[in-house]
């Protein structure tokens, strides 16, 4: 199943494409059954046919779910409809890296890890993963 915007999946509405990565895609949606506004992680159908990408996704979906800080988007389950899987996190609407970098160069003392930043645990080194990447509130 492909998602475009205004498509559905499961009881959520599926608003816009946040960014790509190489686990797949994140859309922006709404969940219909709570009224509030979701981010979900889209397996893609080559994954979905993997065992092994399969029980990734999963285990995945699984610690996200244990894991519980104020730096941490909070998973909220795993929505499947016609072959298709979600992961359904918190939407974490905030300034990406990648805006704080083009305002100009950060500070030492951000670079050296003294601002706090949050992030999608599957980030790899790649310019894509900076749209995953949230500066917090200096």
């Amino acid at each position: 199943m492909a998602l475009e915007p205004g498509s559905r999946l499961g009881h959520d509405d599926v608003a816009a494409l946040l960014g790509e990565g190489g686990m797949g895609q994140v859309w922006q949606a709404t969940d219909t059954q709570l009224n509030r506004q979701v981010a979900l992680k889209i397996l893609p159908d080559a994954f979905a046919a993997d065992p092994d990408r399969l029980a990734r996704f999963q285990r995945e979906a699984q610690v996200l779910a244990s894991l519980n800080h104020p730096n941490i988007a909070a998973t909220y389950g795993i929505e499947e409809a016609e072959g298709t899987r979600a992961l359904v996190l918190e939407l974490v609407k905030r300034p990406t890296i990648a805006d704080r970098i083009a305002r100009g160069p950060i500070p030492k003392a951000a670079s050296s890890g003294h601002q706090p930043l949050t992030s999608d645990p599957e980030l790899r080194p790649s310019a894509n993963n900076n749209q995953f990447i949230f500066v917090l509130p200096e």
